[in-house]
């Protein structure tokens, strides 16, 4: 499992972490939510290994992400918002190399169950913005990881884009562990069965998934003060 105690992260005089505690547990897909700098991002990375934390302590599967970074990253698939592609290369060619990088030998059975067949011989830079967002997705399953992060991963796609790929998360929390931020609640409503709220760096609701449609809107207004 995935565990934060007391976690802290400062940028200069920004305090953008405060002392957040949370656990996950397998098959959780988890809607992390907050507003624009509430401090989403910067925890994702912390679990990565990314940036080290000024206080507290974070495990994955028993190991540190900075002192065993890593080990760590051979358990976490990570999609990031600003998605980093070589947009020079061709789909197969991208996915081939990161495929080669962390040993995975089915990685085209891969790309096909996240819709990239059509677009295999396309180079990464004449992509629509959604397939690059599946090309991003496809990269982070490769290596079989027990743990997936993905970060705003339908952001700025069309609704019908925004569907397939709800769809494929909930596919994959059966076999893995997720968690997943977005601005959409409505998302989280239909995608997460648990929801971890944060605002200006703290934890202001972890728990269950409220039944009620529209409920998760609701909490989200509650909990979080303008």
């Amino acid at each position: 499992m995935i565990i934060l105690s007391s976690v802290s992260k400062f940028f200069g005089q920004k305090k953008a972490v405060d002392n957040i505690s949370f656990k996950t547990k397998e098959g959780e897909i988890i809607g992390f939510l907050g507003p624009n700098g509430a401090g989403k991002t910067t925890t994702m990375r912390l679990i990565l290994g990314y940036l080290k934390p000024n206080s507290g302590k974070i495990s994955v599967s028993g190991l540190d992400p900075v002192e065993q970074r890593v080990a760590v990253l051979k358990q976490v698939g990570y999609l990031p918002e600003n998605n980093p592609l070589y947009q020079e290369m061709k789909v197969f060619e991208y996915l081939e190399f990161i495929a080669l990088a962390k040993n995975e030998k089915n990685w085209q059975d891969i790309a096909k169950e996240v819709g990239l067949s059509s677009v295999f011989n396309k180079k990464i830079e004449e992509l629509s913005f959604g397939f690059k967002q599946r090309v991003g997705l496809a990269a982070s399953l490769f290596g079989n990881p027990k743990y997936l992060i993905l970060d705003e991963p339908t952001s700025g796609l069309d609704p019908l884009e925004q569907e397939k790929i709800r769809n494929l998360i909930k596919k994959l929390g059966q076999k893995k562990t997720i968690i997943f931020s977005t601005h959409i609640l409505s998302e989280a409503e239909k995608v997460a069965n648990r929801l971890i709220i944060i605002q200006n760096g703290q934890i202001v609701y972890d728990g269950k998934k409220p039944k009620e449609k529209g409920g998760v809107e609701k909490l989200f207004k509650k909990k979080v003060k303008n």
